[in-house]
C-alpha cells in the first residue's frame, strides 16, 4: 500500500485523475502560531539525497535563516527521497507559501551546482496540524528517528541531515 503523498496527483491508465493535489489542499487551514507536521517528496521518489553532496546542499537551503523570518522550523529531517518538518507559522505567510519557499530555495541551490537536475520536488505536500504538546514531542521524535528506522544510522547523532529545537 502506498502512502497518500506517493499517490497524490497520479493518474489512472484510463486518464481519469485520482483526487491528487486538490484533495491534499481540501480543508487546509493556516493559523498563526500553529505547528504543522509537513512532508514532501522528491520528484518520482528519486533518492536524490542519498548523495551527500545533494543532501548537504538541500540541508543548508532548508535551514537558511532568511526563510524563517516569519515562521519557525522546530524540527526537520531530510531523508533520501523526502523531507519531514515541524513548522510553526508566524503571522505573515500561510503554510503553502512557506512550503513553496522551502522547495524553491532548495531546488534553486541544487540547480546552481547541478543544472542537469530539472525537478527536485514533487508538487504538493502533506500536512497535519498538531494541537497538543505531547503530539509535538511525539512528532519531533518520529522525525529524528526516521533515519534509524530506515537503516541509515544506528543512533540519531550518526545521521547528519536533521535538526531539532529543544521541544
Amino acid at each position: 500500500m502506498r502512502h497518500p503523498h506517493e499517490t497524490a496527483g497520479m493518474q489512472e491508465a484510463s486518464g481519469k485523475s485520482k483526487p491528487g493535489y486538490a484533495a491534499l489542499r481540501k480543508g487546509r487551514c493556516s493559523l498563526a502560531g500553529q505547528i504543522y507536521l509537513v512532508t514532501f517528496t522528491t520528484r518520482n521518489r528519486r533518492p536524490l539525497f542519498a548523495d551527500h553532496e545533494f543532501a548537504r546542499l538541500a540541508s543548508h537551503a532548508l535551514s537558511d535563516p532568511r526563510l524563517w523570518q516569519d515562521a519557525h522550523l522546530r524540527a526537520w529531517v531530510l531523508m533520501p527521497d523526502h523531507w519531514h518538518g515541524l513548522i510553526e507559522l508566524g503571522n505573515t505567510h500561510d503554510l503553502s507559501a512557506v512550503v513553496r519557499n522551502l522547495k524553491s530555495n532548495t531546488a534553486r541551490r541544487i540547480r546552481l551546482v547541478h543544472p542537469d537536475i530539472a525537478m527536485v520536488w514533487e508538487k504538493g505536500f502533506q500536512d497535519h496540524a498538531l494541537r497538543k504538546e505531547e503530539a509535538i514531542y511525539a512528532a519531533a521524535r518520529y522525525l529524528v528517528l526516521n533515519p534509524i528506522r530506515a537503516g541509515l544510522a544506528s543512533r540519531v547523532g550518526d545521521y547528519p541531515y536533521w535538526n531539532a529545537d529543544r521541544i
